[in-house]
This record gives structure tokens, C-alpha cells and sequence, in this order.
């Protein structure tokens, strides 16, 4: 799979995510669309693995901190950026999410958490701010952003 392809794979994705408010119910409404031990959810999960294997996802960086935007903010993709990292017990730095922020959360390691959510869907509303952390262990985390918008605050 080749980033043209990753960015139509999550399309599905993507238009549940179109144009509504980012919040508790649209996290509920992901998890039970696309639940982790779901068809999509681990065929998503598959294809990071791979593309991280064939070196153009997460490729900046360094060990225990990769990261890497994969699919711009477009109109096709109803203005939503998709980054991935590959995260392995780091407190990463702070920023905050001006438009919001949708995460898939794949854990690699048995009992890894982000932010304290384990497998599946989390949702950061418009004006939240973290240092992204990864605790017990490695975690994959894609993160759909409205518009790309991100800002690295520290």
C-alpha cells in the first residue's frame, strides 16, 4: 500500500468524521462504527505496520518517537490531516489542538496506553491541549486533525 491508497482506505473514517462537532459522541460513535476488534480497525492498524516496515509512515524521528503527517488536510479528504507515531513510553511535547483531534489508538504492546485510553478511539475537542504520553509499554497512534491544525506550545 503506497500513501494514495492509505489516504482512500481511510475514507470510511473519514466521512464519519466529516463536518460534525468533535466530541464524547463522536468518540462513541467511532468505537461502536469501528471497534477494535473490528474488520476496519485492524486492517487499519495492518496497513501503519506496513507502511511503517516499508519506511514512509512514521519516518522522522527517532527510536522511541516516530512520527510523520501521511495525507494532507484536502478537500477529498474532507479537510482532515491524518498523522501517525509510533510512541514506546515517552512524554511527547506539548501542543494543543485548535480544531480538535480524533485518535486511533493501537497499542503494540500488551497494556500500553495513550493518555490513558487503551485500544480504540479518542476524541481531544477543539481548544484541548496534552502532552501526548505513552505509558507501559509501544503504541501506534493516528491522529486525524480538521484542517491539519496543530500547535506545538512547549
Amino acid at each position: 500500500m503506497d500513501q494514495q491508497q492509505f489516504k482512500e482506505f481511510m475514507g470510511p473514517v473519514m466521512e464519519k468524521i466529516a463536518g460534525g462537532a468533535l466530541d464524547a459522541e463522536l468518540e462513541a460513535d467511532l468505537n461502536r462504527a469501528f471497534p477494535a476488534g473490528g474488520d476496519t480497525f485492524q486492517a487499519i492498524e495492518a496497513a501503519c505496520l506496513e507502511a511503517i516496515e516499508q519506511g514512509w509512515m512514521c519516518a522522522e524521528g527517532s527510536e522511541g518517537r516516530r512520527f510523520g503527517r501521511v495525507v494532507e488536510a484536502a478537500p477529498e479528504t474532507h479537510n482532515l490531516s491524518v498523522d501517525v507515531v509510533d510512541l514506546t513510553d515517552v512524554v511527547g511535547p506539548h501542543h494543543r489542538h485548535p480544531t480538535g483531534e480524533v485518535c486511533m489508538v493501537m497499542p503494540l504492546t500488551e497494556g500500553a496506553r495513550f493518555d490513558g485510553h487503551g485500544t480504540g478511539w479518542c476524541v481531544n475537542p477543539p481548544g484541548s491541549a496534552h502532552h501526548p504520553t505513552v505509558t507501559d509499554g509501544r503504541a501506534l497512534v493516528l491522529y486525524l486533525l480538521p484542517d491539519g491544525r496543530i500547535e506545538f506550545t512547549g
